[in-house]
């Protein structure tokens, strides 16, 4: 369900791009629109991802080496970030200082944060680059993509409702 706010920006989206806006205002159009919003977004939009578990990032890709070299400090806050549900939310700003106050200093700890940091983004679809805030661009030293507002799809009701406020 969309915010009154949300509404808004969706009919005025839909208003400003004739693909969208040429489609009949009835529920076989709002399916359509609805559609063509879950679409990724061109060009594309990077936005970080709202849960990242902690297997992804330990399987794919990481260099336990590294770990050996942890201070406490650093690898307590790497268990907390995942501690509670297994998951971390990079979408948070404290979540990305975590991992950069972890994995900072030497060119191997650093490649160690870049790794974790791509797996904590995502291309995003048409509706959620829409609502985001941020630039959008694949991550460089934790800081890159766009944070989302909405996320998932649009239900044809959402559509509707928006054309017709």
């Amino acid at each position: 369900m969309l915010t009154p706010t949300q509404q808004q920006t969706l009919k005025a989206d839909i208003l400003a791009n004739s693909d969208l806006d040429s489609l009949p205002n009835t529920p076989d159009g709002a399916f359509e629109i609805a559609r063509l919003y879950g679409l990724a977004a061109s060009p594309a939009f990077f936005v970080w991802r709202t849960s990242v578990s902690e297997a992804e990032i330990m399987q794919n890709g990481f260099d336990w080496v590294r770990v050996d070299n942890l201070s406490i400090g650093k690898a307590r806050i790497m268990d907390w970030l995942f501690r509670s549900t297994g998951a971390m939310n990079p979408s948070l700003g404290n979540v990305r200082a975590g991992i950069i106050e972890c994995w900072k200093g030497t060119a191997p700890d650093l490649a160690v944060q870049a790794a974790i940091f791509g797996h904590c983004q995502r291309l995003a679809a048409r509706v959620e680059k829409l609502f985001a805030v941020g630039a959008g661009t694949s991550v460089v030293n934790g800081i890159g993509p766009a944070t989302m507002a909405f996320e998932g799809a649009l239900s044809f009701s959402d559509v509707l409702e928006a054309r017709n406020n």
